[in-house]
């Protein structure tokens, strides 16, 4: 767990028992999306908002399966990997996003977004 994270729930205690009831998946999706940010000041306040959300009894970020303009471009252009990436499950569908946004340059991204488009559609239902 981040260290600024691991600070928040130390001062929260209602959010951090909220943490511990979740899944690990769901905790994967949390810490998923605040490692996508990329300036301080918004992890910051996605670290404020994660511990709200907790304590309300939210157990995903609100919008951590949204699919990238990019992503949603590449698929659009490729009729066989979108009809695969339409039958994934919710779990599949993270695994890929997860494995998209892990490299924060926006190239590698784009890489990685026509690789996985080119495993979809050969049949590849994970990253």
């Amino acid at each position: 767990m981040p260290a600024d994270l691991r600070d928040a729930f130390a001062a929260d205690g209602k959010a951090k028992a909220k943490w511990a009831d979740l899944t690990s998946i769901a905790r994967r999706d949390f810490l998923s999306w605040l490692d996508s940010a990329k300036q301080e000041g918004t992890r910051k306040r996605r670290i404020e908002k994660m511990c709200s959300m907790l304590v309300v009894g939210k157990r995903r970020p609100c919008c951590y399966t949204i699919v990238s303009f990019d992503l949603y471009t590449a698929l659009k252009a490729r009729p066989k990997a979108k009809v695969l990436w339409s039958d994934l499950t919710g779990i599949e569908r993270r695994d890929f996003i997860a494995w998209m946004e892990a490299e924060k340059e926006t190239a590698v991204r784009k890489r990685r977004i026509e690789a996985a488009c080119e495993m979809l559609a050969s049949g590849k239902r994970r990253p």
